[in-house]
C-alpha cells in the first residue's frame, strides 16, 4: 500500500480557497450552495441565532437611546421642565435598553465573542437611520457611506467569524479559566490596568485614550464572564444542571464588577471628551479587547486558515470605519445658529438679533448701546 503523503502549505491555500468559494457562492450545486444555502444554515444554525439576538438587541439599544434622546428634547422646551427620571417616556427608554442588552447577553451563549462583540456597530447604525427617520436628523453623505461599510463588515463578520461550537459548561469553564495562557493574559492585563490607574489618578492623566483603554481592559473580563454564565445557563436549559457549580459564581461577581467599573471610566470619558469622539474609539477598544479575550480564553480561531483570519479581520475594519464615519462631527451639526437670541430668557423681552460686523469699531458692542457708553464716561468724569 502506498503511503499518504502529508499536507503541504499548497494544500492548506486550496483548503482556505474552496472555504472561500462555498461562503461566496449562490445557487451552484454541491454541499456548499453559499451562504445563504441549505447546508451553510444547518452548519451554522446555532450562530445564526445568536447573531439574530445579537442584532435585535442592538437593534432596540438604539431604539430606547433614541427614546430618551427624544424625551430629553421634550423636557427641554416645557417653560417648567421637570426631572427626566419622571417622565414615563425616558423609563420606557430604560426599560427598552434593558431588553435590548438582555438579548445581547443570550447572544453570547449561542456563538463565539468574535462573531458576536464586532455587531455592536448595528446599534451604532441603527440609531443613526432613527435619527434620520424619527428625530428629523441631516442625513450626511458620510453617514451614507458609514452606513454601507458598516453593513459590508458585518456581512464578512458573519461569514468569516470562526466556525466552533462550544458547550459552555462549568468543566470546560474551568478548564480554560487555568489554563496557562489566560493566566499569562491577565498578569499582563493587570500589570497594564495598574500602570494606566496610577497614570489616572496620581498623575492626573485623564487623556481620552487612557479612559478608553482601561474600559477595554475591563470590557474582555465582561464577554469572557459573559459568555461563560449565559453558556452555563443556556447548557442548564438543555443539557444538565450547572448552577450549583463555585465557578458560576465567580464568572457572575466578575461580570457584575467590571461592568460597574467599566461604566465608571466610561462615564468620566463622556463628561470630558465629545461623544462623537469616545463612540467609535470605544466602539473600536471594545471590540479588540473583545476578540483578543475570545481567542486567549476559549480559543476561537483554532485551527482556522489564514484567509478565513484575514477577510475577517478586513470586515472588522470595514465595520470600524462606518461607525466613524456616521458619528463624525455629528454633534457640532446643531451649534451653527449664526446670531444670540435673547429670546429665550425669562422676563427678558427679544428687542434685536445679535451680530455685529467683525471688522467694524461696534463689534462686541450691544446695539444703540450709546447711553450706557455715555453715562459710564460721565460716571468716569465726576470719579
Amino acid at each position: 500500500m502506498a503511503a499518504l503523503a502529508p499536507a503541504g502549505p499548497g494544500d492548506a491555500a486550496s483548503a482556505a480557497l474552496d472555504e472561500l468559494s462555498l461562503n461566496f457562492t449562490y445557487g451552484a450545486p454541491g454541499v456548499g450552495n453559499g451562504s445563504l444555502s441549505g447546508a451553510w444554515y444547518r452548519r451554522n444554525q446555532i450562530h445564526l441565532f445568536g447573531v439574530l439576538l445579537a442584532i435585535l438587541g442592538n437593534l432596540v439599544i438604539s431604539i430606547s437611546l433614541n427614546i430618551q434622546k427624544y424625551s430629553h428634547l421634550q423636557l427641554a422646551q416645557q417653560e417648567h421642565p421637570r426631572p427626566y427620571f419622571k417622565s414615563v417616556l425616558w423609563w420606557s427608554g430604560v426599560l427598552l435598553m434593558a431588553v435590548g442588552e438582555t438579548g445581547n447577553f443570550a447572544a453570547y451563549g449561542f456563538a463565539p465573542i468574535t462573531l458576536i462583540a464586532p455587531l455592536g456597530c448595528v446599534s451604532v447604525t441603527g440609531s443613526a437611520i432613527i435619527s434620520v427617520t424619527f428625530l428629523k436628523d441631516n442625513l450626511r453623505a458620510s453617514d451614507l457611506l458609514g452606513m454601507t461599510l458598516a453593513f459590508a463588515g458585518t456581512y464578512l463578520l458573519v461569514n468569516f467569524a470562526p466556525n466552533i461550537t462550544q458547550a459552555i459548561s462549568a468543566r470546560t469553564v474551568q478548564y480554560y479559566f487555568v489554563g496557562w495562557q489566560f493566566l499569562i493574559y491577565v498578569i499582563l492585563e493587570i500589570l497594564i490596568f495598574c500602570i494606566l490607574l496610577y497614570f489616572y489618578k496620581r498623575k492626573g492623566m485623564k487623556h481620552m485614550v487612557i479612559l478608553l483603554t482601561l474600559v477595554a481592559l475591563l470590557a474582555s473580563l465582561t464577554v469572557i464572564s459573559v459568555k461563560a454564565v449565559s453558556g452555563m445557563i443556556t447548557f442548564s436549559m438543555t443539557d444538565k444542571m450547572q448552577l450549583t457549580y463555585p465557578i458560576f459564581y465567580i464568572m457572575f461577581i466578575i461580570m457584575i464588577a467590571s461592568c460597574v467599573f467599566q461604566v465608571k471610566f466610561l462615564n468620566q470619558a463622556t463628561k470630558l471628551y465629545n461623544t462623537t469622539r469616545v463612540v467609535p474609539v470605544n466602539h473600536i477598544f471594545f471590540t479588540i479587547s473583545a476578540i483578543i479575550a475570545g481567542i486567549i480564553f476559549y480559543q476561537e480561531f483554532l485551527g482556522a486558515a489564514f484567509l478565513t483570519v484575514f477577510i475577517y479581520l478586513f470586515g472588522c475594519f470595514l465595520s470600524f470605519l462606518g461607525v466613524f464615519l456616521v458619528t463624525r462631527n455629528r454633534e457640532k451639526e446643531h451649534l451653527q445658529q449664526s446670531y444670540i437670541d435673547f429670546g429665550n430668557i425669562p422676563g427678558k423681552q427679544m428687542l434685536d438679533k445679535i451680530q455685529p460686523d467683525s471688522n467694524s469699531l461696534s463689534y462686541g458692542t450691544l446695539p444703540d448701546g450709546s447711553d450706557s457708553t455715555n453715562s459710564q464716561s460721565g460716571e468716569k468724569k465726576e470719579v
